[in-house]
This record gives C-alpha cells, sequence and structure tokens, in this order.
C-alpha cells in the first residue's frame, strides 16, 4: 500500500474509534454531532484511501492541488470501474449520513438513540468490509473487537421506530406545545434521509419543515409525507455483530446515477420509476440492433468492462428469476465501438487463434 494510502486509512480508523467512543460515552453533551462529524471523516479518509490504494487521483488541477470531496469521493468509487467498491445502496447510506453531519456542524439536528445507533453499526460494518476486501487491513488487527456501538435496545426494524419517533414528533407539535422547534430538529432527520433518497443534497429550510408540521397536524402518516423512507430496511449480517442498510428491491424505487455537474444532485437518486423503461433491452435485442452475433456482442462488451457502468448494465430480479438487461446509453457504446476496423479484427483474430 502507498504511504499516503496507509497514513489516511489510519485516520481514517482513528476517526471511526472516536466516534464510537463518543457513541458509548456516559456524558451527552454534544455526542450526537461527535458521532456524525467523526463517523462522516473516517469515510472520506478511507474512500480517498482506497482511491489512492486502485491507482486513482485525490487531486486535481483544477482544484489547485486540494483533494476532492465527500461527493466526489462517493461518485468516483461508485461508477469509475477502475476505483468501484461501493454498491449504490451503500452510497444512499454514505449520502444520507453525509448530509446528516451538515445538519449537525452548520446547524442542529436530534436523532433518536435508536436512529442513531443504526447510523453508527451500518457505519462500522461497511467500514469493515472496505478496509478488509479492497485495502487488505481487517479492522479487527486495527482495533479491538469490543469497539463497537453499545445500545440498550438496538432495533430491528425501521418501520417500527420510524412509527414511534412520529408519535413523538406528533406530540411534540400539536396546538399549545411549545415543543415545536425540537420537533422540527426531529424533523430534519427524515427529511435529510428522504431528500437523499431523492437524489438532493440539500437541508429542509424552514419553510419545508413548516409544511410538514402542518401535514402531520392534519393527520398524515410519515410513510405519506416521506414516502422513500420506507424503502430502508435493516439487514443484519450473516456473521458477527453488525447492521447494514440498503433500499429494499421489492418496494419504493430504485436507484439511478445523477448526471455529474447538477449543483442540486446527490450522487444517486431514486427518480428510476421502472428500471425496465431504462434497462430495456436483453442481450439478443442488442444484437439485432448491431447486427451482430451475441456472442460478438458480448465479447466486445467484456472486452471494455461496459457492464461495469451501472449506466450500461443491471441484474433485475422478476419474480424468482434474475435477468441481464442493457441501456440504450450501453447500445451506443457498443455502436461506436463496433464502428472500429480495430475492435472487429481483433474479434476476427481471437476466432481464427481459437
Amino acid at each position: 500500500m502507498r504511504k499516503e494510502a496507509k497514513t489516511l486509512h489510519g485516520k481514517a480508523v482513528d476517526s471511526l474509534v472516536i466516534a464510537v467512543d463518543h457513541f458509548n460515552r456516559a456524558w451527552d453533551r454534544g455526542r450526537t454531532e461527535a458521532v456524525l462529524i467523526m463517523l462522516d471523516r473516517a469515510f472520506e479518509l478511507v474512500l480517498k484511501a482506497i482511491i489512492i490504494h486502485k491507482g486513482g487521483e485525490i487531486r486535481e488541477k483544477k482544484m489547485d492541488g486540494m483533494t476532492i470531496g465527500f461527493d466526489l469521493c462517493l461518485r468516483k468509487c461508485l461508477s469509475d470501474a477502475k476505483l468501484k467498491c461501493l454498491s449504490e445502496e451503500e452510497v444512499v447510506a454514505l449520502q444520507a449520513l453525509n448530509t446528516l453531519r451538515d445538519a449537525a456542524q452548520h446547524h442542529m439536528i436530534e436523532v433518536s438513540e435508536e436512529l442513531l445507533y443504526v447510523h453508527a453499526q451500518s457505519a462500522i460494518t461497511l467500514f469493515g468490509r472496505l478496509v478488509h476486501e479492497v485495502l487488505g487491513k481487517p479492522l479487527r488487527n486495527e482495533i479491538p473487537n469490543r469497539i463497537l456501538p453499545v445500545c440498550a435496545k438496538p432495533p430491528s426494524d425501521l418501520g417500527v421506530l420510524f412509527d414511534i419517533e412520529f408519535a413523538d414528533i406528533k406530540r411534540m407539535v400539536t396546538p399549545g406545545n411549545r415543543r415545536r422547534l425540537d420537533a422540527k430538529a426531529k424533523l430534519r432527520s427524515l427529511a435529510v434521509l428522504q431528500a437523499s433518497l431523492e437524489g438532493r443534497k440539500s437541508q429542509p429550510t424552514e419553510g419545508e419543515l413548516d409544511a410538514i408540521v402542518r401535514r402531520i397536524n392534519k393527520g398524515d402518516d410519515w410513510r405519506a409525507i416521506f414516502p422513500g423512507v420506507p424503502t430502508l430496511t435493516i439487514q443484519q449480517e450473516a456473521a458477527g455483530p453488525g447492521l447494514t442498510i440498503r433500499i429494499a428491491r421489492n418496494q419504493g424505487e430504485a436507484v439511478q446515477l445523477v448526471k455529474q455537474g447538477d449543483p442540486n444532485a446527490a450522487v444517486v437518486a431514486v427518480k428510476r420509476v421502472n428500471e425496465l423503461d431504462f434497462y430495456n433491452l436483453g442481450a439478443r435485442d442488442m444484437a439485432d440492433k448491431l447486427g451482430v452475433t451475441v456472442p460478438k456482442m458480448l465479447w466486445v462488451m467484456n472486452r471494455n468492462r461496459l457492464q461495469n457502468d451501472a449506466d450500461n448494465y443491471k441484474r433485475i430480479k422478476i419474480g424468482a428469476i434474475e435477468h441481464k438487461r442493457y441501456s440504450g446509453k450501453c447500445l451506443q457504446a457498443l455502436r461506436e465501438l463496433l464502428a472500429d476496423d480495430a475492435v472487429n479484427a481483433a474479434y476476427d483474430n481471437r476466432k481464427i487463434a481459437a
């Protein structure tokens, strides 16, 4: 491992330990903010370590030598085939964590004990996977196994957790109650999750929070106010303690890449209403449109690693059967490659050699 990557990894582990230490501390003052800020720092540093380890760059000339930010780290680790180490679901969880950190650092936020535990434990689970699988440095070699968030009542169902949280908020915003500011601080964490799932990296305004309070007083349920949040589910790891947050594939909407350059866009969004409308081609469809055989089409695709780009290819499960589906973007990329005589010659030479 390169020296800079090794140093960043060490600093990332330090931040993770500090986050857990604050989570488990007996004193509540500043605890939530410290946990969110240090978890966020841990991931930004470890993602930069991974990018360097895989041969990528964390500095850009147009940034005058400054290192890239959290969002660009996520984008590189999701959509760059050489650097890819995160799934779409993991990116959604991390961008939600990052937005919660923004609220904690720049304004204020109130996160329930159970929800804070979910963020902390899932973060450690993901951090452990990344350093072990990508950097080859198991977390157990860096810190004792006992360095874990401790929760008296770890939640097993996010729906139940949000039901309890929302009931508490409803009591706070009833007419005559003077805890509206506290209620808004709690609502902010749910609004941040919803915004992240919609692909928006923004904090809710006071006007937006007031509108949510009005909907609550009219009797709207949290599932109607925050429609993306019910798609989040807790998934217990098969071995050892730990949680991961993922987007349930059989509920809500799926995720997609947001084009770089949109100032209001997060790394991924849930705007693709029907994935089959986007990934609307099978292998035979692709080959027929390109005027080549399926084997040649797949050979060119694999040779150029087009399937590593989430905008090109996706496995979609329909019922019990998983289908390999391709997008119009993939079709266009293949059409351009097949127009190159050198690509066709390489395929023909391959057949002769065989």
